[in-house]
């Protein structure tokens, strides 16, 4: 199993995805960390060559005009989820409701938490007390 955590400095959980430069990425197994390695996001606010921002209408009813949503957005948070396809779990402090949305239909577990220290993070994980607060931390 490996889980994402999003980080700017590789000991702090980023409290929001979207200004996180960096993965910590580790691999467990038998409750253990086997790997650690950081990778850098290559998406988003962090993409080398930035790509002109085109701002779609959207259509979706539920969360017409809302930040994060639309396909513009879906295709954005597919590629972010794409740099860790290979995780099974991605960890954050928080991060929008939209982006949440698609990194669970990419099929990652995303928990956001209120712990700051990755090393919490990861040994919460491991024992099974790692809280997932979406509902306190989506925007």
């Amino acid at each position: 199993m490996k889980i994402a955590i999003v980080t700017t400095d590789g000991e702090t959980v980023s409290q929001h995805f979207g200004r996180s430069p960096y993965y910590k990425v580790y691999t467990i197994e038998n409750g253990d960390p086997v790997h650690v390695e950081m990778r850098e996001r290559g998406t988003g606010h962090f993409a080398r060559e930035q790509q002109p921002v085109q701002h779609e209408e959207h259509h979706d009813t539920d969360h017409a005009g809302r930040h994060g949503y639309g396909s513009d957005a879906d295709r954005k948070h597919a590629s972010m989820a794409g740099e860790i396809a290979d995780c099974d779990v991605l960890v954050a402090g928080g991060m929008g409701s939209g982006a949440y949305e698609s990194f669970r239909r990419a099929g990652l577990e995303v928990f956001l938490t209120d712990l700051h220290q990755i090393n919490d993070v990861v040994n919460a994980f491991v024992e099974g007390k790692l809280k997932n607060l979406a509902s306190e931390r989506t925007d």
